[in-house]
């Protein structure tokens, strides 16, 4: 990009920042009070600056994961979280998508040992939750996710309720991991064998906020055949990219920059040498 552009790099990020806090502020702004129904939670793996075991040495965050929740109806991301895979982390999370719905759904987690305590604080008795526990191959066990570049083969699924009177049948995590896939195909660094990985945290949270943003607000699902915005009535209509980015602020920043160099450049003198009509 700065190659193409001309623009120095530290500019571009510095773009890229400011653009990611404010999909956060709007993601934050727009999912209030919504009547999902159908909830699946995740989380994506990735690092920062290293990967877990070299993380200490070079003073890095190392080993991130973001939580995402998913409406497996309209496909709607209500919230996300980028933190550690924890107990803290979990309830957090939980926390913020509760105070985000309108009514009592239904919610399909997989087996992280953090999340029925996060759920129960949260949601107390007004859900419904049940679990999918998968077993792996036995040659993936001793394997973490920074050293699996391919996924681990499921040789058995379990159903779990866990809270509450969920439907059986609609206890699944398809979605959402279908969602991690198309997150990891769009924002490179989530790949796993990838030098594009983020060197700070701040930087790793604006790239996930900003795809999250135009995933939900810009992006028309296949499926539904709209955006999940639309979808879940959040909004009426399909956002172009210069939509968001103007409603992120920076189409006021661009223009202004825009008319400051227009008016450093002096106006050339129809009658100075050379501008004659015939020259």
């Amino acid at each position: 990009v700065e190659r193409m552009t001309g623009i120095h790099r530290d500019t571009i990020m510095r773009l890229g920042v400011r653009t990611g806090k404010a999909c956060a502020k709007i993601l934050d702004q727009k999912m209030q009070n919504l009547k999902c129904e159908q909830i699946q939670v995740d989380e994506i793996w990735g690092f920062i600056g290293a990967k877990r075991n070299r993380a200490a040495a070079a003073g890095c965050y190392g080993d991130v994961w973001t939580f995402i929740a998913l409406d497996a109806d309209t496909k709607l991301i209500p919230t996300f979280l980028v933190g550690k895979r924890d107990s803290y982390h979990a309830k957090t999370f939980m926390g913020d998508l509760a105070k985000r719905m309108a009514k009592r759904i239904q919610l399909t987690s997989d087996s992280l040992h953090a999340y029925p305590d996060a759920v129960e604080q949260a949601f107390g008795s007004e859900i419904e939750y049940g679990q999918i526990v998968k077993t792996y191959a036995f040659v993936n066990l001793n394997k973490d996710a920074a050293s699996r570049y391919s996924p681990a083969e499921v040789v058995k699924t379990d159903k779990t309720i866990v809270c509450g009177m969920p439907d059986v049948d609609r206890i699944s995590t398809s979605h959402i991991e279908k969602q991690n896939h198309t997150l990891r195909m769009h924002c490179r660094r989530l790949t796993r064998l990838t030098n594009a990985f983020s060197k700070k945290l701040e930087n790793f949270e604006a790239a996930i906020a900003l795809n999250l943003c135009y995933y939900d607000f810009c992006k028309r699902h296949g499926t539904i055949r709209m955006t999940p915005a639309q979808a879940a009535g959040v909004e009426t209509s399909q956002w172009t990219v210069a939509e968001l980015v103007e409603r992120c602020g920076e189409q006021t920043r661009l223009s202004s920059a825009s008319s400051s160099c227009d008016s450093a450049v002096a106006p050339v003198r129809s009658d100075a040498p050379g501008n004659s009509a015939g020259a």
